[in-house]
């Protein structure tokens, strides 16, 4: 049900053939002509949400709403609120929760307008206002809540692209821009996604839950003594929210501590719809390469690919489904960056470990090199797999009017590859560092053809970015070799990973069984 919330604008049409409006109307669209189906959906989506199923208001969000859309409305709109609220009792929150719908299909399969951007924006501001300050008694799925909350980030990530190409836009959008300078308002945004979270005390309810004094994790988030999970469950998906618009920003620090409080070691809520565990993965494992955490980045990418390699065909069917496979692919190619920036293969599962070696083995012998071309694929490999970084602040209308919406990507890709070129430096010590177990400094000077104190200079650059702070400010190693110097000595640590055989002959075993089972079909003549 969500729409694809990493892609580019779609591509622009002229201005007749994008104006939806909801309540506009274009050749072959009557935005006031409800069909049997769409009535009979409404009524029964506003029955299941009274009567809190949430199982059947699940199977209509991911089933009925998807086929009539793929049915009926797939090149228009479905019908306006105001021609389905008389079928609902004209039930105010009902038509906040149908909007949301109706404008997410419309960010899905059309291009919206300006004018649609800042409506959808006002529909989520009255919706939340509701969940804030009303009273909800609803129950609704995990499913949707998350759409409710990706959505919202997607739709401003996507507002902020659009505002900041500012070549092209007429004058009558550039006078609609500057007349609502607040619609996708950066502080708005965090401002909502912090007060769910501030209002749901879900940081208190998490904390009571490790202590086995809540049931939050236990029962997904939902309430089953009569209650509502509305507030508690998106306050919980908006941590993941707050994760991701801080990455869009380039503020690493703050992305991860707003995700401090869900304890990613363990299931929980987050794995319960794979939308979200994965986008609170990837924006996890993307903050941690960024701040040079590259153990903690490895760790979790080769968890979750590990999970999707073993699920993925569950998902054909799911709406996310081309979502999934997408974002796996861009954290395979984070995952290469990672290990070629710290070989830690030792946290690689083996079969994660030969799915990488077949999408980019040869790439990444050739990122070891430090030359022009292993620069260009790890500009290539973070282009390809980094989120559509934001400008946040409001354009200058001034002219010449200039394009923007490139500049937070370039100004993160030309951070990462002076972290990358800092390398370049190490990848030599490394490399004779794993020859020896102790060696002098005046030999290891003299194969390197510098000078001691250079040496001494290079070999704190080492332990320097080989080491980081993780989230509790501790120093961390991020090293598969380390050393220490004594009377002008190099002595080399080096980890040994355990070797795990058990793995090998269940992979083992499995195939001999496929052999068998292949053999036993084949009918001798």
């Amino acid at each position: 049900m969500a729409a694809n919330y990493e892609y580019e604008d779609g591509p622009a049409a002229n201005n007749e053939e994008l104006g939806r409006e909801s309540g506009g109307g274009e050749i072959g669209y009557d935005p006031q002509y409800v069909p049997d189906s769409v009535k009979s959906f409404v009524v029964h989506m506003y029955r299941h949400i009274r009567e809190k199923n949430v199982y059947e208001i699940h199977q209509m969000c991911e089933t009925s709403f998807q086929s009539l859309s793929e049915r009926l409305f797939k090149e228009t709109p479905w019908p306006s609120v105001e021609a389905i609220a008389p079928y609902v009792d004209n039930d105010h929150v009902f038509c906040l929760l149908y909007r949301e719908m109706w404008f997410r299909h419309l960010y899905a399969r059309l291009s919206p307008t300006l004018k649609q951007r800042i409506d959808s924006y006002d529909n989520y501001c009255s919706l939340f206002q509701v969940v804030l300050h009303g009273v909800v008694n609803m129950q609704l799925p995990n499913q949707w809540l998350w759409d409710m909350v990706d959505e919202f980030v997607y739709q401003f990530q996507s507002f902020c692209q659009f505002r900041a190409k500012l070549k092209n836009k007429t004058e009558q959008e550039l006078a609609l821009l500057r007349q609502h300078d607040k619609a996708w308002n950066v502080y708005g945004v965090l401002n909502f996604l912090q007060a769910l979270v501030e209002k749901s005390s879900i940081i208190q309810i998490l904390e009571q839950d490790k202590q086995g004094l809540e049931q939050f994790t236990a029962t997904d988030g939902y309430d089953y003594s009569g209650g509502s999970n509305v507030l508690k469950v998106l306050g919980y998906f908006s941590m993941v929210g707050l994760l991701r618009v801080h990455c869009l920003l380039g503020d690493y620090h703050t992305a991860l501590k707003w995700l401090q409080p869900i304890d990613i070691s363990q299931q929980g809520v987050y794995t319960s719809v794979i939308g979200c565990h994965i986008a609170t993965i990837y924006h996890y494992g993307f903050a941690n390469l960024m701040l040079r955490r590259y153990v903690d980045a490895v760790r979790e990418f080769n968890k979750v690919l590990l999970y999707i390699y073993k699920t993925k065909q569950y998902h054909q069917k799911s709406p996310q489904y081309e979502q999934i496979l997408k974002k796996n692919e861009q954290m395979y190619a984070l995952l290469a960056v990672s290990l070629s920036l710290c070989p830690q293969t030792k946290l690689v599962d083996e079969s994660v470990n030969t799915q990488l070696r077949e999408k980019y083995g040869d790439k990444m012998m050739r990122m070891q090199r430090y030359d022009d071309e292993a620069f260009g694929i790890y500009d290539e490999l973070f282009s390809y797999a980094c989120p559509k970084f934001i400008t946040p602040s409001a354009p200058s209308f001034e002219e010449p009017l200039v394009n923007y919406n490139q500049d937070a990507y370039r100004l993160q890709l030309k951070m990462f590859l002076y972290e990358v070129k800092q390398q370049q430096l190490l990848s030599g010590v490394r490399t004779f560092l794993k020859v020896y177990s102790s060696i002098s400094l005046a030999k290891l000077a003299n194969y390197m053809e510098v000078d001691e104190p250079t040496l001494r200079t290079i070999l704190l650059t080492y332990k320097h970015k080989t080491h980081s702070l993780d989230s509790e400010g501790r120093i961390i190693s991020n090293a598969d070799i380390d050393f220490y110097i004594k009377n002008d000595m190099i002595y080399v640590v080096e980890s040994k990973p355990a070797k795990h055989y058990g793995d090998f002959f269940l992979r083992q075993i499995a195939k001999l069984e496929g052999v068998i089972n292949d053999m036993d079909r084949i009918k001798l003549e």
